[in-house]
């Protein structure tokens, strides 16, 4: 079940933005599932099946040449859509600890062909001295050409970041990329601008991650001034998913042809830099498939994953 979390930044920004308090888990809590919602053959409680592919604690290893290390179960807030439901909240049985992170690094060793680290979980700057202890280690490891951090720390809670975790992503020796979680323009408070500016000063790389995401982002205009705004305070648009089918998140998920027809229409209105790629991730974990628009003729009923294998829409 997912706990309840929201920060006091979430909560203020939440008073004058039903955007914003529709995505966090407020009291009472939402259970992942109601009765209904679990019968349902669509929902999944593990939808990328992460755990099938965990050889040592922590870390994810399902494409060849980068990896996916799961620092910590922790948030600043808890997102009702999160498709860690059944993880994400669990402190003690997430938590890394240096015995796990040299297990990590021994794998990494042994598997040379693994050139990137994606650093996830939770959240990794709610624990900041694990997540510096990490960076400093793969980033000695002459295989690992490329390091990221997915957060959404900045929007949740801009006050976690601090000197010293901007002085650990100034050292990093490789090109750091941070994955920042943006679903409304009401999440570009002045105060996550501020972040934002400190964070491009380490000479990161700002990208955003998106989901659709009904009753929050399914409109044009809504989609079209966030990508907008990101690219005018130096985030790069990335990706934006289709919520991934998550047992719990069923009313958030948007009608696929209305997500295509937005995504359509946006290409007409942005630049290129601000537009990102609309991606379904595949159920089975085998992924992240970009879905065409309707400036071609196509099936929208089904797709197929990397290796082949075809899937239904899942509505």
């Amino acid at each position: 079940m997912l706990a309840c979390k929201i920060s006091s930044h979430l909560e203020k920004l939440s008073q004058k933005s039903p955007e914003i308090k529709r995505q966090f888990s407020f009291l009472p809590c939402p259970i992942i599932s109601s009765p209904d919602q679990e019968n349902r053959p669509q929902a999944f409680i593990d939808p990328l099946i992460e755990e099938e592919f965990m050889p040592v604690k922590g870390l994810v290893h399902k494409y060849g040449n980068r990896a996916l290390v799961l620092l910590t179960m922790a948030c600043a807030a808890y997102c009702r859509f999160c498709t860690r439901q059944r993880s994400v909240s669990e402190i003690e049985k997430g938590k890394i600890g240096e015995g796990d992170l040299t297990r990590i690094v021994d794998y990494l060793k042994k598997h040379r062909e693994i050139k990137e680290v994606i650093l996830s979980g939770g959240d990794p700057l709610v624990a900041p001295s694990v997540l510096k202890k990490a960076l400093a280690k793969f980033s000695e490891l002459p295989q690992i050409k490329i390091i990221r951090v997915g957060t959404r720390v900045p929007v949740s809670d801009p006050s976690l970041v601090k000197e010293d975790l901007l002085n650990a992503f100034q050292k990093v020796k490789q090109p750091l990329y941070l994955m920042i979680h943006f679903e409304h323009p009401d999440e570009i408070s002045p105060e996550t601008v501020s972040v934002i500016q400190k964070l491009r000063k380490t000479g990161a790389i700002l990208f955003s991650q998106s989901v659709f995401l009904k009753g929050v982002n399914d409109k044009v205009e809504v989609l079209e001034e966030l990508f907008g705004r990101l690219v005018e305070i130096g985030v790069k648009p990335y990706y934006i998913f289709r919520c991934d089918p998550v047992a719990g998140s069923e009313d958030f998920w948007v009608e696929p042809e209305k997500e295509v027809a937005i995504m359509t229409e946006l290409r007409k209105k942005l630049s290129g830099l601000a537009y990102p790629l609309y991606v379904i991730d595949a159920p089975n974990g085998s992924g992240k498939i970009p879905v065409p628009l309707n400036f071609w003729q196509f099936d929208l009923s089904s797709y197929k994953d990397f290796k082949g294998k075809e899937h239904q829409i899942i509505k």
